[in-house]
């Protein structure tokens, strides 16, 4: 029995144990009392569509809930082995690219990325293939689609080309630290909404392979639109989103955008009952410390067909101060020149 139907069929038999085991004095808390009468939860409600889908990702390697997820190299590995099995692909604009890339590099838009790797080469031929763009959030994002469909061999460069020297670091990543939300932030804890359903997909197909074929042939047709959503967008109106954060518990409660509803890291993309408490009627933003392994996880969510957004820069972007003054207490990760080496590119 696949980890997906056995969480859901847990789910319900514990409802069906609380609904028959509760007495007088012993009513379920998830339950309404209704003109005396006590209300069931909501049933939840999973297509057929959005089953195959989930079935056929997990026997195709679970990707979401191994060690590998997220896929992450750094960029002084990738120098290290320029002179060895590996293929690196630029994911940033072709003006960028002909200005200045990684030697051996070559120049793909996301929306390419599946013929390139059907027809254009060999991808298991590689050791490594690494996905490298400005800041690791669009190669991450698109790295975690292709792990998704079964190629296990590639990764995005942590931090983008702002690792690879500082000429890039001024233009990005050093560009969008900012601290300027940090009197805004919430420590309340916001409750997750009770578990409804996910969005239907509605491909029209009948088996988890087409299903999956179509689903990422759609979201790599949109290729980085409407993949990333900025600080400033969010706290000039959190309520207009449902926000998911991905942190650790106590630095969630160290200071979150306000409203902010904590999932596990480990656990959101892991069982179908932490998924439908995601609204699939609201515009999604998913945000971690550096908002790499949101980009992982808002292409999976993307893939199941939430309108889903990551958070340019992560925390970096609003609360940098505080994670620089709490770095060793609560172990936040700020990029700072640390992060970045002195490469040369190739033009």
């Amino acid at each position: 029995m696949s980890r997906i139907l056995y969480s859901v069929i847990i789910l319900l038999l514990a409802v069906t144990f609380l609904t028959s085991c509760s007495g007088k004095n012993n009513v379920n808390k998830d339950m309404t009392e209704v003109a005396g009468q006590v209300k069931p939860p909501v049933e939840i409600s999973i297509g057929k569509e959005t089953e195959l889908l989930l079935k056929d990702l997990e026997e195709n390697g679970d990707y979401v809930n191994s060690r590998e997820y997220p896929s992450l190299i750094r960029a002084s590995i990738v120098h290290d082995e320029l002179n060895g099995n590996n293929l690196v692909i630029d994911l940033r604009s072709p003006q960028k690219y002909t200005a200045g890339h990684i030697r051996g590099a070559v120049s793909k838009r996301i929306e390419d990325l599946p013929g390139y790797f059907e027809s254009g080469i060999k991808p298991f031929e590689y050791d490594k293939i690494i996905l490298v763009c400005d800041d690791g959030q669009l190669s991450g994002y698109a790295t975690s689609l292709l792990r998704l469909k079964g190629y296990g061999n590639v990764f995005a460069m942590r931090w983008g080309m702002s690792s690879w020297n500082k000429m890039y670091a001024d233009k990005g990543w050093l560009a969008g630290l900012s601290g300027r939300y940090e009197s805004m932030l919430d420590t309340t804890t916001a409750s997750k909404p009770m578990a409804k359903g996910m969005p239907d997909l509605n491909t029209g197909l009948t088996t988890g392979s087409e299903v999956a074929d179509a689903r990422f042939e759609k979201v790599f047709d949109n290729g980085s639109e409407n993949i990333f959503v900025t600080a400033d967008e969010v706290f000039k109106n959190p309520s207009g989103y449902f926000i998911i954060n991905l942190d650790r518990k106590d630095k969630y409660e160290d200071g979150h955008i306000p409203g902010a509803v904590r999932y596990k890291p480990d656990a959101t993309l892991s069982f179908t009952d932490e998924m439908a408490t995601i609204p699939s009627d609201r515009t999604v933003v998913v945000y971690c410390g550096t908002g790499h392994n949101s980009a992982f996880a808002t292409a999976f969510l993307r893939l199941m067909g939430y309108d889903a957004r990551t958070l340019k820069y992560g925390n970096n972007s609003f609360m940098y101060n505080r994670m620089e003054e709490k770095r060793n207490t609560l172990s936040w990760l700020p990029f700072d020149m640390s992060d970045v080496n002195n490469f040369e590119t190739v033009k």
